[in-house]
């Protein structure tokens, strides 16, 4: 999967998590939160959420604390 991490209206971080078969560019211009904080691929691993990669076209790259901020809204989705 690839994600994108926003940063919302309130300046908090928020993750998108789309398949690999949409472009980075296609979901970006979907999204109405101008500040893009990271992008790059998500995996559910042993451990739990791997972040990993970049997007190009974006200018982002996965960070490290984004496994963590995916991992949290998916347990609390009202967050």
């Amino acid at each position: 999967m690839k994600y994108i991490m926003f940063e919302d209206f309130s300046g908090a971080p928020l993750p998108i998590i789309f398949p690999k078969r949409i472009d980075f560019v296609e979901m970006r211009e979907q999204i109405p939160y101008t500040k893009v904080l990271a992008a790059g691929y998500a995996n559910v691993t042993d451990a739990g959420f791997a972040c990993f990669g970049a997007s190009k076209s974006l200018a982002a790259q996965a960070r490290s604390e984004d496994a963590q901020i995916i991992a949290a809204m998916l347990a609390n989705p009202d967050i």
